[in-house]
Order: C-alpha cells, then sequence, then structure tokens
C-alpha cells in the first residue's frame, strides 16, 4: 500500500480511472464482437501499464499473468451458461483437455524462462494475424467432417494451451477456429472454448503467480505477476458492460467496429514491433 500511496493521490486516481475505462471497453468490444476478452484484456493492459512506467522487464509478464487472471471468472460463467442452453460438447471438450494441459504446462514453463521481448513478439505477431483475420472476413477453412485422430488432435489442445498461456487469451482465440475447421457447429464450437477456457486461465494465472513471486519492480499491490488492482477494477466492469455490447450488437453494425478493433490490433502489433526495435 505504501508504494500505491508513494505515486500521490492523483496517480491512484487516474491509474483507477482508466482501468475501469479499460474494463467496461474490453467487456463491450467482446459481448459487441463475440471475441475472448484476452485478446482485448491485453492490449488495453499493454498500454495501461506503459503509460504507469511498469518497468518494461517485466511489463508483458504482468500483462499476461493479469489478463489470464481476469479470464478466470468469465470463463467460467460462461462455460456454465453455455452448458445449460446445450452449447458445451463434453466428448469434444474431452479429446482436447488433455493435450491442452500439456500445452498450458509447457506454455507456463516457457514463460518462467522467456524474456519479455519474446512475450511481446509472440502476442504481436498473433494479434497481426487476428486483425487480417477479421479485416478480410476470412472463415475457417475445412479440414474434416470431424475431428482427426486422438493423436492430432491431442497435439492440437497442446498448441492451443500452449500458445494461450504464452499470450494471455483464454483459447476461444484459437480453439473456436480449430474446432470450426472440423465441422464442430459455431454455437459449439464456442461453447466448448468457454470450458477450455477454465482449463487455460486457472493453471495459466497459476503459473504467472509462481513465476513472478519475488520479482522486483513489479507493479503495486501485485501477486507474483497478476497484478490484483486491475484484476479488481476490469473483472467486475468487463462482466457488466459485455451484456451491453451483446445488447448493441442488434442495434448497430458490428461489421464496421470489427474494421476498427482489427485496426486497433494492427496499431497495437506494430507498436509492440517497434518497442522491440528501440
Amino acid at each position: 500500500m505504501d508504494a500505491l500511496l508513494a505515486h500521490g493521490p492523483l496517480w491512484l486516481f487516474s491509474a483507477c480511472l482508466a482501468l475501469l475505462a479499460g474494463g467496461l471497453l474490453a467487456g463491450v468490444l467482446a459481448g459487441l464482437l463475440g471475441i475472448g476478452g484476452g485478446i482485448v484484456v491485453v492490449p488495453i493492459l499493454y498500454y495501461l501499464f506503459h503509460v504507469m512506467n511498469v518497468d518494461p522487464s517485466i511489463l508483458m509478464h504482468v500483462v499476461v499473468g493479469t489478463s489470464l487472471a481476469t479470464i478466470v471468472p468469465t470463463s467460467i460463467m460462461s462455460s456454465r451458461a453455455h452448458r445449460k442452453r446445450g452449447n458445451l460438447d463434453m466428448t469434444v471438450a474431452k479429446r482436447l483437455l488433455p493435450g491442452v494441459l500439456v500445452g498450458v504446462v509447457i506454455g507456463a514453463l516457457t514463460s518462467r524462462y522467456l524474456a519479455g521481448v519474446w512475450l511481446t513478439a509472440i502476442f504481436a505477431t498473433v494479434a497481426m494475424l487476428i486483425a487480417i483475420k477479421m479485416a478480410l472476413n476470412f472463415k475457417a477453412a475445412s479440414f474434416g467432417s470431424k475431428l482427426p485422430s486422438l493423436p492430432v488432435t491431442s497435439l492440437l489442445g497442446c498448441v492451443i494451451g500452449g500458445v494461450s498461456t504464452l499470450i494471455g487469451v483464454g483459447g476461444g482465440t484459437l480453439s473456436v477456429p480449430v474446432l470450426s475447421s472440423f465441422n464442430v457447429p459455431m454455437r459449439i464450437a464456442v461453447g466448448t472454448s468457454a470450458l477450455i477456457g477454465v482449463f487455460i486461465s486457472i493453471p495459466g494465472m497459476l503459473a504467472f503467480v509462481l513465476n513472478g513471486w519475488g520479482a522486483s519492480a513489479l507493479p503495486p499491490l501485485s501477486l507474483g505477476y497478476v497484478n490484483l488492482l486491475s484484476w479488481a477494477l476490469i473483472v467486475p466492469t468487463s462482466m457488466l458492460s459485455t451484456s451491453w455490447g451483446a445488447a448493441l450488437a442488434s442495434r448497430i453494425n458490428a461489421r464496421y467496429l470489427q474494421y476498427v478493433f482489427a485496426a486497433f490490433l494492427v496499431v497495437t502489433s506494430i507498436h509492440m514491433f517497434y518497442g522491440l526495435s528501440q
């Protein structure tokens, strides 16, 4: 708490307002565009922590760890809601989850030894690919009428879990396109991905807590690489505003906002790559 007060009341007030606004924006965009919270939260946290002068050597670790923490409650609630609506296929989930968990472990161990510049480069690359997909409205290519053999499915799950853990997303960003490519209906793909997000975010968050335990130059009120102040302000506001975004989706043309968000991801990606060159 002393570290927080040392920044001054105006800084603390401004930081809280920025985090509340970031949570509101993340929720609206997630509800309006139907995209996972992590791909929205990570860029927002990246910019906010940058403005707050978080040490560049740990900035991306704190961003990813905090993002994974914000996904925990939302993925739990989302998976429960999808299960009640019959949009969750446990057979598909059970085939993917062992590989996903292995991938999370690999991603967690890798993140412990990766410098922040590598985490930044990985996210910047994925963000650019997602932006291109959104801007050009690419549909998932069809690779078959059903999931492949268990070894291949396990490998896909491993990639989903590993990459998602490294970039701080819940898995829907990767698992929805993968499942859609194997003829899984979109509503089932989204619902099943929500459950996968639970098994990515919880162990992923715990890994970033442990990896950052005792690290120097952490932002105030941090538990390892998870910033509790950001979590406490972003989670309730994002959960509240997700319903606003869903309501707006029926009133405005979300396609145009999708272009705007794609442009935002492109700018974020370029900014991250530019920062790596400095």
